[in-house]
């Protein structure tokens, strides 16, 4: 089977929970406008680049701009001519990072979070207001020489629909990551095999791949058991550090950062039955230690 490559983690609660970073609307990108806080993305960028050079692999590193969309960036002071420049920045930002290493490919990803609320669905948007809604962020981050445009924590099948038409529109390549609660369902309560094969039969499968994010693998497992082609769709991997719920984590003061060799172990055993699964890395409570500990599982011995 293939080698695996590496992605990055769970940024937003590393800078909350590890830099002590305030984070309104857990929103990253504004930290790229302060000459600092762009210092500690940085480190941040930087250590997952090393982990992947040591495990010999490629790593895709996803913009911090999963909340620079038009509703977010509104309640943060942010227009579209500034969301527009942010957007573009972050791309550049990562672009620039990845010029400082020699000898590994890394793959920059406009990173698109859903509209509303990443754990509860309450405006199911359909897939043509997501493909006005989501253009110009995708325009942007095109603009800016992205390699592909990633959305993380999808929770229905007609957003996602709206972002890969949006992104066949830009000519870029589009990857669709779903969330899953503790069930395995999408927060919808769609089955996520049934979100796959609606997003494909809607766009002629032209998403380059889907994946799962902001979930425990505990969570998702069984859902690797269904007898559907859909299945071998799901390429990347971005789980969380905690076995917790979407609404235990959204009221945790404290930082659930489970054990990074255990996780490890758990994406090693996916991997032994699913060698679909190429793209690895973390989310919520997970920092380049579990990145690293992911490598030493999957990687070395893929």
């Amino acid at each position: 089977m293939g080698v695996p490559i590496l992605t990055d983690s769970g940024l937003e609660t590393w800078l909350v929970f590890q830099r002590h970073v305030e984070l309104p609307d857990f929103a990253a990108f504004p930290l790229l406008d302060d000459p600092a806080w762009r210092g500690v993305l940085g480190e941040y960028f930087r250590d997952h680049i090393r982990v992947a050079m040591d495990a010999g692999t490629a790593v895709v590193l996803e913009t911090p701009t999963w909340r620079a969309n038009p509703d977010w960036g509104a309640r943060l002071g942010y227009d579209a001519p500034a969301l527009d420049r942010i957007n573009q920045a972050a791309v550049h930002f990562l672009r620039d990072i990845a010029d400082e290493f020699d000898g590994i490919e890394v793959i920059v990803s406009g990173n698109i979070g859903p509209r509303g609320d990443g754990y509860q669905p309450a405006d199911l948007l359909s897939p043509d207001a997501a493909e006005a809604y989501h253009r110009p962020q995708i325009e942007s981050f095109v603009a800016a020489g992205a390699d592909r445009v990633t959305m993380l924590t999808a929770t229905h099948a007609g957003e996602p629909i709206g972002v890969v038409r949006a992104a066949l529109a830009a000519d870029v390549p589009v990857v669709i990551a779903f969330t899953v609660e503790t069930d395995g369902r999408l927060p919808s309560g769609q089955a996520l095999h049934e979100a796959i094969e609606e997003v494909d039969a809607a766009t002629g499968r032209a998403a380059l791949h889907f994946g799962i994010n902001c979930a425990h693998p505990d969570h998702f497992a069984a859902a690797f058991d269904v007898q559907s082609p859909a299945v071998g769709r799901i390429e990347l991997l971005r789980a969380n550090a905690s076995r917790a719920s979407h609404a235990e984590l959204d009221e945790a003061e404290e930082l659930d950062d489970g054990d990074p060799v255990e996780l490890g172990a758990l994406y090693a055993e996916l991997l032994r039955s699913h060698p679909h699964l190429k793209v690895l890395g973390g989310c919520c409570g997970t920092d380049v230690r579990h990145v690293e500990a992911i490598a030493r599982a999957c990687v070395k011995t893929a």
